[in-house]
């Protein structure tokens, strides 16, 4: 059992002051759709007023893309803040499948650990999943931050049933890169909690826009005790209209993929080693290289990699997100160097 850090981490906190190529964050190396952007600009001048209570229309929206009642629909700024105050509910005990989201055992009071293992590609059974008695959350990221690699979900309701004093929380920050959404099954289940973003395949992170499908009353709960108003008119403006075209929102998911793809192939033949993912960014071994030495080298040339820091894996593991074509061809050209 592992208690919560006192000192809070900042390894994926903000952006600000990182000049060059920063690939820290998971960002989307697109921009926001022009649709997108238009809208918020037409909405600058209304910034005097309030949107809809609880953002009204894009909680509509997206109650109706979920298939769920909008009674299950939880809007905030960014899904960041939904996870902490859910945590803050629920997280007394926590499991964990790491490694995972550095924000997960920073904020769980106190948390138990299955470990995914290198020399099985960090891929994970849900089947093999044991629920230590006591827990009160298990947390499942999916695809899995930092490898990306994508669990099967069908097992979920047999889990749900067989522990339903535990609530199980998915984080589907980067579904839109895999088939097996769980928010279909909400409704049914009282011990399942879904949050999401728009920051991530749908390049809107500076906008802040998370939400989360919930049991009705953890979603009337959230509603109750946050800002009515949560996101500015800008920000809900943009989320729509990207949310129009999602057929555009796909066709930039297989792109990035492919992206991705590319890059890991680059990297294996540098001599690095690679793990599957299913998304924009995947995990890397630069052993015997150190990853905090090598990323700390790359720095001072311009290009921000995110060492993952994990004493038990070892020194030489590395998040790498794509950029785009030529943003990659000038990390693959110095590490090259630099290996």
């Amino acid at each position: 059992m592992t208690d919560r850090p006192t000192t809070p981490s900042t390894v994926e906190k903000g952006g600000a002051g990182v000049e060059g190529l920063s690939l820290l964050l998971c960002e989307n190396p697109l921009p926001p759709l022009d649709e997108a952007v238009a809208a918020a600009r037409a909405e600058l001048p209304r910034s005097n007023h309030y949107t809809e209570p609880y953002s009204a229309p894009l909680r509509d929206l997206l109650a109706e893309r979920a298939g769920v009642p909008v009674e299950h629909l939880h809007v905030n700024a960014g899904s960041e803040l939904i996870l902490r105050q859910l945590f803050d509910r629920f997280g007394q005990q926590v499991h964990l499948l790491t490694p995972t989201y550095p924000l997960f055992p920073e904020i769980a009071e106190r948390y138990t650990e299955t470990r995914l293992r290198p020399d099985e590609a960090f891929q994970f059974d849900l089947r093999d999943l044991s629920v230590p008695d006591g827990t009160t959350l298990v947390t499942l990221v999916n695809p899995n931050n930092p490898n990306g690699a994508a669990l099967d979900t069908a097992v979920l309701p047999d889990l749900l049933a067989a522990h339903p004093d535990t609530r199980f929380l998915v984080d589907e920050a980067f579904v839109d890169f895999v088939d097996g959404s769980v928010v279909h099954l909400v409704p049914e289940y009282e011990n399942l909690l879904v949050t999401r973003t728009l920051s991530k395949a749908h390049s809107l992170a500076g906008f802040r826009v998370g939400y989360a499908v919930l049991p009705e009353a953890v979603a009337a709960d959230l509603n109750a005790s946050n800002d009515a108003y949560p996101l500015a008119r800008p920000s809900q403006a943009a989320a729509i209209a990207t949310l129009e075209h999602e057929d555009r929102i796909r066709e930039r998911v297989q792109r990035l993929r492919s992206w991705a793809r590319d890059l890991a192939a680059d990297l294996r033949a540098l001599g690095v080693r690679t793990f599957p993912s299913e998304t924009y960014f995947f995990l890397a071994d630069v052993a015997p290289h150190d990853a905090g030495d090598l990323t700390a080298a790359l720095a001072e040339r311009g290009i921000h990699l995110k060492p993952l820091d994990d004493d038990r894996l070892g020194p030489g593991y590395v998040r790498v997100t794509t950029g785009r074509p030529a943003e990659n061809e000038r990390l693959v050209t110095a590490l090259g160097d630099l290996l």
